[in-house]
């Protein structure tokens, strides 16, 4: 599989994005409300997708997760390495492949209307918070040491707290990523990099 200069710039901007919106409150920390960090590793996550298409989206985060395997500090909380495996949130941010899949496949063979960017863009989120709750709840059960009197159903309630943000943040990436479908990636020398996945 060969990549194009550009393919490659753009993959690797969205790494560095993917970074940053994990750490996004580190950075900016009036970006926590009541307690609850808001993250923006979703958000890049679906733009990724409907920006770069499904292949090069989930190449991105492909990207981003062994990056961060690897050792370089791109998860939340500056971390990285190979024990980020056993951490019950790591699903998440498995999740965020197929989160790009998603999105770039549903923006790709639908019609380019903003119904179908915000739909697509909450399918992505909904599949966040399936593989990652999911992934979090066995985790818990399997090997890692869950509180006390948890729960299916208390893991999917942990979630309540984020949804209103991430459901926010995943129509302005639908909005954002058919803003950008209408004016950049309909230049010449972007218009073909969606066709290409």
């Amino acid at each position: 599989m060969k990549l194009r200069t550009t393919e490659i710039t753009l993959a690797g901007m969205f790494v560095a994005l993917m970074a940053i919106g994990a750490n996004i409150t580190s950075i900016v920390p009036f970006m926590v409300i009541g307690g609850v960090p808001i993250t923006l590793q979703t958000f890049f996550a679906i733009l990724a997708g409907v920006v770069l298409g499904s292949r090069l989206g989930a190449i991105s985060m492909m990207v981003y997760v062994l990056v961060g395997l690897v050792g370089v500090p791109v998860f939340a909380q500056f971390t990285g390495g190979f024990a980020s495996i056993i951490k019950p949130t790591f699903g998440f941010i498995v999740s965020f492949i197929f989160t790009a899949f998603a999105t770039g496949y549903l923006t790709e063979k639908m019609k380019k209307t903003t119904g179908v960017f915000v739909f697509a863009s909450l399918a992505g989120m909904a599949i966040n918070y399936a593989f990652g709750t999911n992934w979090m709840y066995f985790a818990y059960k399997i090997w890692a040491s869950a509180p006390e009197g948890f729960t299916y159903k208390l893991a999917w309630l942990w979630m309540v707290v984020p949804l209103p943000k991430d459901i926010i943040l995943a129509v302005l990436a639908g909005l954002m990523g058919l803003r950008l479908e209408r004016t950049l990636l309909s230049r010449s020398q972007f218009k073909n990099l969606r066709t290409a996945n």
